[in-house]
Protein backbone atom coordinates (compact mmCIF):
# COMPACT_ATOMS: atom_id res chain seq x y z
CA UNK A 1 0.00 0.00 0.00
CA UNK A 2 1.27 3.49 -0.90
CA UNK A 3 0.28 6.52 1.16
CA UNK A 4 0.29 10.20 0.24
CA UNK A 5 -0.62 13.12 2.48
CA UNK A 6 -2.69 16.16 1.53
CA UNK A 7 -1.28 18.75 3.93
CA UNK A 8 -3.59 21.68 4.68
CA UNK A 9 -3.02 24.76 6.89
CA UNK A 10 -4.81 23.28 9.90
CA UNK A 11 -3.22 19.95 10.77
CA UNK A 12 -6.56 18.42 11.76
CA UNK A 13 -7.80 18.98 8.18
CA UNK A 14 -4.90 17.21 6.49
CA UNK A 15 -5.67 13.70 5.29
CA UNK A 16 -4.07 10.65 3.70
CA UNK A 17 -4.61 9.05 0.30
CA UNK A 18 -4.21 5.27 0.46
CA UNK A 19 -3.43 3.50 -2.83
CA UNK A 20 -3.22 -0.27 -3.23
CA UNK A 21 -4.80 -3.26 -4.90
CA UNK A 22 -7.38 -4.99 -2.70
CA UNK A 23 -7.87 -2.01 -0.35
CA UNK A 24 -11.65 -1.91 -0.76
CA UNK A 25 -11.89 -4.97 1.50
CA UNK A 26 -9.90 -3.01 4.11
CA UNK A 27 -12.26 -0.02 4.12
CA UNK A 28 -13.70 -0.79 7.55
CA UNK A 29 -10.33 -1.41 9.19
CA UNK A 30 -8.88 1.84 7.83
CA UNK A 31 -12.01 3.80 8.81
CA UNK A 32 -11.80 2.43 12.36
CA UNK A 33 -8.10 3.27 12.61
CA UNK A 34 -8.94 6.82 11.55
CA UNK A 35 -11.70 7.01 14.23
CA UNK A 36 -14.36 7.63 11.58
CA UNK A 37 -17.99 7.80 12.90
CA UNK A 38 -19.53 4.39 13.43
CA UNK A 39 -22.71 5.00 11.44
CA UNK A 40 -22.16 5.56 7.72
CA UNK A 41 -24.32 6.28 4.70
CA UNK A 42 -22.57 4.74 1.71
CA UNK A 43 -23.65 6.85 -1.25
CA UNK A 44 -23.10 5.18 -4.62
CA UNK A 45 -24.82 4.81 -7.98
CA UNK A 46 -26.98 1.92 -9.12
CA UNK A 47 -24.23 0.42 -11.30
CA UNK A 48 -21.49 0.51 -8.66
CA UNK A 49 -23.93 -0.71 -6.01
CA UNK A 50 -24.32 -3.96 -7.94
CA UNK A 51 -20.56 -4.36 -8.38
CA UNK A 52 -19.04 -3.24 -5.08
CA UNK A 53 -21.85 -2.30 -2.70
CA UNK A 54 -21.79 -5.63 -0.86
CA UNK A 55 -17.99 -5.57 -0.59
CA UNK A 56 -18.02 -2.10 0.94
CA UNK A 57 -20.82 -2.92 3.38
CA UNK A 58 -19.14 -6.18 4.42
CA UNK A 59 -15.83 -4.40 5.01
CA UNK A 60 -17.54 -1.85 7.24
CA UNK A 61 -19.93 -4.17 9.06
CA UNK A 62 -17.15 -6.68 9.64
CA UNK A 63 -15.50 -4.32 12.12
CA UNK A 64 -18.72 -3.15 13.76
CA UNK A 65 -19.93 -0.30 11.57
CA UNK A 66 -23.63 0.34 10.95
CA UNK A 67 -23.71 1.09 7.23
CA UNK A 68 -26.57 1.75 4.81
CA UNK A 69 -26.38 1.94 1.02
CA UNK A 70 -28.02 4.88 -0.76
CA UNK A 71 -27.98 4.59 -4.57
CA UNK A 72 -28.52 7.34 -7.13
CA UNK A 73 -28.92 6.91 -10.90
CA UNK A 74 -25.64 6.60 -12.81
CA UNK A 75 -24.24 9.28 -15.09
CA UNK A 76 -23.74 13.02 -15.29
CA UNK A 77 -27.50 13.56 -15.49
CA UNK A 78 -27.75 12.69 -11.78
CA UNK A 79 -25.39 15.48 -10.74
CA UNK A 80 -28.19 17.88 -9.79
CA UNK A 81 -29.78 19.64 -6.86
CA UNK A 82 -32.74 17.26 -7.24
CA UNK A 83 -30.46 14.30 -6.54
CA UNK A 84 -28.97 16.08 -3.53
CA UNK A 85 -32.49 16.78 -2.24
CA UNK A 86 -33.39 13.10 -2.62
CA UNK A 87 -30.34 12.16 -0.53
CA UNK A 88 -31.19 14.77 2.12
CA UNK A 89 -34.66 13.24 2.35
CA UNK A 90 -33.21 9.76 2.85
CA UNK A 91 -30.74 10.91 5.51
CA UNK A 92 -33.48 12.75 7.41
CA UNK A 93 -35.86 9.80 7.17
CA UNK A 94 -33.16 7.44 8.45
CA UNK A 95 -32.31 9.87 11.28
CA UNK A 96 -28.67 10.48 10.38
CA UNK A 97 -27.26 13.03 12.83
CA UNK A 98 -24.01 14.91 13.37
CA UNK A 99 -22.40 11.84 14.86
CA UNK A 100 -22.65 10.03 11.52
CA UNK A 101 -20.53 10.03 8.38
CA UNK A 102 -20.78 9.58 4.63
CA UNK A 103 -18.79 7.39 2.26
CA UNK A 104 -18.73 8.18 -1.47
CA UNK A 105 -18.34 4.92 -3.40
CA UNK A 106 -18.23 5.55 -7.12
CA UNK A 107 -16.92 7.75 -9.89
CA UNK A 108 -16.64 11.51 -10.15
CA UNK A 109 -20.38 12.15 -10.19
CA UNK A 110 -20.93 10.14 -7.01
CA UNK A 111 -17.96 11.79 -5.32
CA UNK A 112 -19.11 15.30 -6.24
CA UNK A 113 -22.73 14.75 -5.20
CA UNK A 114 -21.97 12.78 -2.02
CA UNK A 115 -19.33 15.32 -1.03
CA UNK A 116 -21.75 18.20 -1.61
CA UNK A 117 -24.36 16.45 0.54
CA UNK A 118 -21.72 15.81 3.22
CA UNK A 119 -20.70 19.50 3.13
CA UNK A 120 -24.25 20.80 3.47
CA UNK A 121 -26.31 18.25 5.45
CA UNK A 122 -26.51 19.47 9.06
CA UNK A 123 -23.85 22.05 8.04
CA UNK A 124 -21.29 19.36 7.42
CA UNK A 125 -20.62 15.67 8.10
CA UNK A 126 -17.25 13.91 7.82
CA UNK A 127 -16.87 11.83 4.68
CA UNK A 128 -14.67 9.31 2.88
CA UNK A 129 -13.81 9.12 -0.81
CA UNK A 130 -13.63 5.64 -2.38
CA UNK A 131 -13.32 6.33 -6.12
CA UNK A 132 -14.10 3.49 -8.53
CA UNK A 133 -13.22 5.08 -11.88
CA UNK A 134 -9.77 6.01 -13.12
CA UNK A 135 -10.81 9.63 -13.60
CA UNK A 136 -12.00 9.89 -10.01
CA UNK A 137 -8.95 8.05 -8.66
CA UNK A 138 -6.45 10.41 -10.26
CA UNK A 139 -8.38 13.66 -10.03
CA UNK A 140 -11.75 14.40 -8.44
CA UNK A 141 -11.33 12.28 -5.29
CA UNK A 142 -8.40 14.41 -4.06
CA UNK A 143 -8.81 18.06 -3.22
CA UNK A 144 -12.21 18.50 -1.60
CA UNK A 145 -14.12 19.99 -4.53
CA UNK A 146 -17.77 18.99 -4.33
CA UNK A 147 -20.83 20.14 -6.20
CA UNK A 148 -23.61 19.71 -8.73
CA UNK A 149 -24.31 21.04 -12.20
CA UNK A 150 -26.76 23.74 -13.21
CA UNK A 151 -28.39 23.91 -16.66
CA UNK A 152 -26.32 27.06 -17.22
CA UNK A 153 -22.98 25.34 -16.56
CA UNK A 154 -20.98 22.56 -14.97
CA UNK A 155 -20.18 22.60 -11.24
CA UNK A 156 -21.70 26.04 -10.71
CA UNK A 157 -23.09 25.02 -7.30
CA UNK A 158 -20.74 23.49 -4.76
CA UNK A 159 -18.43 23.74 -1.79
CA UNK A 160 -14.90 22.87 -0.71
CA UNK A 161 -15.19 20.02 1.79
CA UNK A 162 -12.14 17.86 2.38
CA UNK A 163 -12.60 14.12 3.06
CA UNK A 164 -11.27 12.33 6.13
CA UNK A 165 -9.28 10.08 3.81
CA UNK A 166 -9.24 8.75 0.26
CA UNK A 167 -9.02 5.02 -0.46
CA UNK A 168 -7.92 4.07 -4.00
CA UNK A 169 -8.13 0.41 -5.06
CA UNK A 170 -6.89 -0.05 -8.65
CA UNK A 171 -8.41 -3.55 -8.74
CA UNK A 172 -11.91 -2.09 -9.14
CA UNK A 173 -10.85 -0.74 -12.54
CA UNK A 174 -11.11 -4.31 -13.86
CA UNK A 175 -14.87 -3.85 -14.24
CA UNK A 176 -14.61 -0.35 -15.69
CA UNK A 177 -15.94 -0.06 -19.26
CA UNK A 178 -13.15 0.66 -21.72
CA UNK A 179 -14.67 4.03 -22.64
CA UNK A 180 -14.59 5.11 -18.98
CA UNK A 181 -10.99 3.92 -18.69
CA UNK A 182 -9.96 5.99 -21.68
CA UNK A 183 -11.78 9.03 -20.33
CA UNK A 184 -9.82 8.64 -17.10
CA UNK A 185 -6.56 8.44 -19.01
CA UNK A 186 -7.22 11.98 -20.23
CA UNK A 187 -6.87 13.21 -16.65
CA UNK A 188 -3.66 11.19 -16.24
CA UNK A 189 -2.30 12.96 -19.33
CA UNK A 190 -3.43 16.30 -17.89
CA UNK A 191 -1.56 15.68 -14.66
CA UNK A 192 1.57 14.75 -16.58
CA UNK A 193 1.34 17.87 -18.73
CA UNK A 194 0.98 20.28 -15.82
CA UNK A 195 3.47 18.76 -13.41
CA UNK A 196 5.20 15.48 -14.27
CA UNK A 197 7.30 15.38 -17.43
CA UNK A 198 8.54 11.86 -16.62
CA UNK A 199 4.98 10.55 -16.38
CA UNK A 200 4.25 11.97 -19.83
CA UNK A 201 7.25 10.09 -21.21
CA UNK A 202 5.97 6.91 -19.56
CA UNK A 203 2.59 7.40 -21.17
CA UNK A 204 4.17 7.89 -24.59
CA UNK A 205 6.37 4.84 -24.21
CA UNK A 206 3.65 2.50 -22.91
CA UNK A 207 0.53 3.99 -24.48
CA UNK A 208 -0.90 0.73 -25.82
CA UNK A 209 -0.55 -0.85 -22.39
CA UNK A 210 -2.36 2.05 -20.74
CA UNK A 211 -5.15 1.91 -23.32
CA UNK A 212 -5.49 -1.83 -22.65
CA UNK A 213 -5.80 -1.22 -18.89
CA UNK A 214 -2.51 -2.78 -17.71
CA UNK A 215 -2.97 -2.85 -13.92
CA UNK A 216 0.69 -2.41 -13.01
CA UNK A 217 1.10 0.59 -15.30
CA UNK A 218 -2.13 2.11 -13.99
CA UNK A 219 -1.20 1.71 -10.32
CA UNK A 220 2.07 3.55 -10.85
CA UNK A 221 0.38 6.30 -12.86
CA UNK A 222 -2.37 6.73 -10.23
CA UNK A 223 0.26 7.21 -7.54
CA UNK A 224 2.19 9.79 -9.57
CA UNK A 225 -0.98 11.66 -10.55
CA UNK A 226 -2.28 11.77 -6.98
CA UNK A 227 1.09 13.02 -5.80
CA UNK A 228 0.93 15.98 -8.20
CA UNK A 229 -2.65 16.74 -7.19
CA UNK A 230 -1.85 16.49 -3.47
CA UNK A 231 1.09 18.87 -3.81
CA UNK A 232 -1.01 21.45 -5.65
CA UNK A 233 -3.96 21.23 -3.26
CA UNK A 234 -1.66 21.46 -0.24
CA UNK A 235 -0.35 24.79 -1.56
CA UNK A 236 -3.69 26.22 -2.73
CA UNK A 237 -6.79 24.57 -1.27
CA UNK A 238 -9.41 26.99 -2.62
CA UNK A 239 -8.11 27.73 -6.10
CA UNK A 240 -6.96 31.30 -5.56
CA UNK A 241 -3.79 30.83 -7.60
CA UNK A 242 -1.70 27.72 -8.24
CA UNK A 243 -4.61 25.27 -8.11
CA UNK A 244 -5.96 26.78 -11.31
CA UNK A 245 -3.37 24.74 -13.23
CA UNK A 246 -5.47 21.65 -12.50
CA UNK A 247 -8.03 23.12 -14.91
CA UNK A 248 -5.78 22.68 -17.94
CA UNK A 249 -8.07 21.79 -20.84
CA UNK A 250 -11.18 22.30 -18.76
CA UNK A 251 -12.38 25.68 -20.04
CA UNK A 252 -12.97 24.33 -23.54
CA UNK A 253 -13.88 20.91 -22.13
CA UNK A 254 -16.59 22.20 -19.80
CA UNK A 255 -18.04 24.35 -22.57
CA UNK A 256 -18.20 21.29 -24.85
CA UNK A 257 -19.96 19.30 -22.12
CA UNK A 258 -22.47 22.05 -21.38
CA UNK A 259 -23.16 22.87 -25.05
CA UNK A 260 -23.97 19.20 -25.71
CA UNK A 261 -26.24 18.83 -22.68
CA UNK A 262 -23.85 16.70 -20.59
CA UNK A 263 -24.96 13.61 -22.46
CA UNK A 264 -22.63 13.38 -25.44
CA UNK A 265 -19.14 13.46 -23.90
CA UNK A 266 -17.74 11.83 -20.83
CA UNK A 267 -15.86 14.45 -18.84
CA UNK A 268 -12.41 13.15 -19.74
CA UNK A 269 -13.30 12.99 -23.43
CA UNK A 270 -14.29 16.65 -23.49
CA UNK A 271 -11.17 17.58 -21.53
CA UNK A 272 -9.01 15.68 -24.03
CA UNK A 273 -10.33 17.90 -26.81
CA UNK A 274 -9.88 20.90 -24.53
CA UNK A 275 -6.24 20.03 -23.87
CA UNK A 276 -5.50 19.78 -27.59
CA UNK A 277 -6.98 23.24 -28.03
CA UNK A 278 -5.05 24.61 -25.03
CA UNK A 279 -1.77 23.14 -26.32
CA UNK A 280 -2.39 24.79 -29.71
CA UNK A 281 -3.07 28.13 -28.00
CA UNK A 282 0.11 27.68 -25.96
CA UNK A 283 2.08 27.28 -29.20
CA UNK A 284 0.35 30.23 -30.84
CA UNK A 285 1.25 32.46 -27.90
CA UNK A 286 4.91 31.43 -28.12
CA UNK A 287 4.95 29.49 -24.84
CA UNK A 288 5.15 25.90 -26.09
CA UNK A 289 7.63 24.71 -28.68
CA UNK A 290 6.18 23.25 -31.85
CA UNK A 291 7.83 19.87 -31.25
CA UNK A 292 6.37 19.49 -27.75
CA UNK A 293 3.03 20.77 -28.98
CA UNK A 294 2.90 18.04 -31.63
CA UNK A 295 3.80 15.39 -29.04
CA UNK A 296 0.87 16.50 -26.88
CA UNK A 297 -1.47 16.64 -29.85
CA UNK A 298 -0.40 13.23 -31.17
CA UNK A 299 -0.95 11.45 -27.86
CA UNK A 300 -4.36 13.04 -27.24
CA UNK A 301 -5.57 12.48 -30.80
CA UNK A 302 -4.83 8.77 -30.33
CA UNK A 303 -7.04 8.65 -27.24
CA UNK A 304 -10.45 7.23 -28.28
CA UNK A 305 -13.23 9.81 -27.93
CA UNK A 306 -16.33 11.02 -29.78
CA UNK A 307 -15.99 13.39 -32.70
CA UNK A 308 -16.92 17.02 -32.18
CA UNK A 309 -20.60 17.62 -32.93
CA UNK A 310 -21.83 20.74 -34.66
CA UNK A 311 -22.10 23.50 -32.06
CA UNK A 312 -23.21 27.03 -33.07
CA UNK A 313 -20.53 29.59 -32.23
CA UNK A 314 -22.96 31.69 -30.18
CA UNK A 315 -24.03 28.73 -28.09
CA UNK A 316 -20.41 27.80 -27.43
CA UNK A 317 -19.59 31.44 -26.62
CA UNK A 318 -22.48 31.54 -24.13
CA UNK A 319 -21.08 28.58 -22.19
CA UNK A 320 -17.53 29.96 -22.26
CA UNK A 321 -18.84 33.08 -20.51
CA UNK A 322 -20.13 31.00 -17.59
CA UNK A 323 -16.75 29.49 -16.78
CA UNK A 324 -16.03 29.43 -13.02
CA UNK A 325 -12.48 30.61 -13.63
CA UNK A 326 -13.73 34.04 -14.72
CA UNK A 327 -12.95 36.47 -11.88
CA UNK A 328 -13.98 40.13 -12.16
CA UNK A 329 -14.70 39.57 -15.84
CA UNK A 330 -11.26 38.11 -16.53
CA UNK A 331 -10.67 34.49 -17.54
CA UNK A 332 -7.73 32.77 -15.86
CA UNK A 333 -6.77 30.34 -18.61
CA UNK A 334 -4.21 27.55 -18.21
CA UNK A 335 -1.51 27.14 -20.87
CA UNK A 336 1.70 25.14 -21.17
CA UNK A 337 5.21 26.58 -21.08
CA UNK A 338 6.51 23.07 -21.67
CA UNK A 339 5.54 19.48 -20.99
CA UNK A 340 5.28 19.30 -17.21
CA UNK A 341 5.03 23.08 -16.76
CA UNK A 342 1.69 24.92 -16.68
CA UNK A 343 1.12 28.66 -16.45
CA UNK A 344 -2.02 30.74 -15.84
CA UNK A 345 -2.63 33.45 -18.44
CA UNK A 346 -5.13 36.25 -17.90
CA UNK A 347 -4.83 37.53 -21.46
CA UNK A 348 -6.63 34.78 -23.37
CA UNK A 349 -9.68 36.23 -25.09
CA UNK A 350 -12.99 34.67 -25.97
CA UNK A 351 -12.09 34.89 -29.66
CA UNK A 352 -8.91 32.91 -28.98
CA UNK A 353 -10.99 30.06 -27.57
CA UNK A 354 -13.36 30.15 -30.53
CA UNK A 355 -10.32 29.97 -32.80
CA UNK A 356 -9.13 26.93 -30.84
CA UNK A 357 -12.50 25.27 -31.46
CA UNK A 358 -12.12 25.91 -35.17
CA UNK A 359 -8.62 24.43 -35.06
CA UNK A 360 -10.01 21.26 -33.47
CA UNK A 361 -12.42 20.95 -36.37
CA UNK A 362 -9.52 21.08 -38.85
CA UNK A 363 -7.93 18.13 -37.05
CA UNK A 364 -11.12 16.11 -37.41
CA UNK A 365 -11.12 16.79 -41.13
CA UNK A 366 -7.65 15.29 -41.57
CA UNK A 367 -7.48 11.68 -42.84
Amino acid sequence: MRTLEVVLPAEVRSYPVFIGRGLLAELGRIAAERAFPRRIAVITDETVAGLYGDTALAALEGVGYAAELLAIPPGEGAKTLDTAAMLYDSLIQKKFDRGCGICALGGGVVGDVAGFVAATYLRGLPWIQVPTTLLAQVDSSVGGKTGVNHPAGKNLIGAFWQPAFVLVDPEVLGTLPRRQLHAGLAEVVKTALIGDRELFAQLEGNWEGFLAGDSELLEGAIHRACRVKAEVVSRDERETGLRRVLNFGHTLGHALEAATGYGYFLHGEAVAWGMIGAAWLSWRRGLLGEGEGKRVESLLLSLPKPLLPEIPREKFREHLRRDKKIVAGRLHYVLLAGIGEAVVDGGVREEDLLSALEYLRTLEAQP
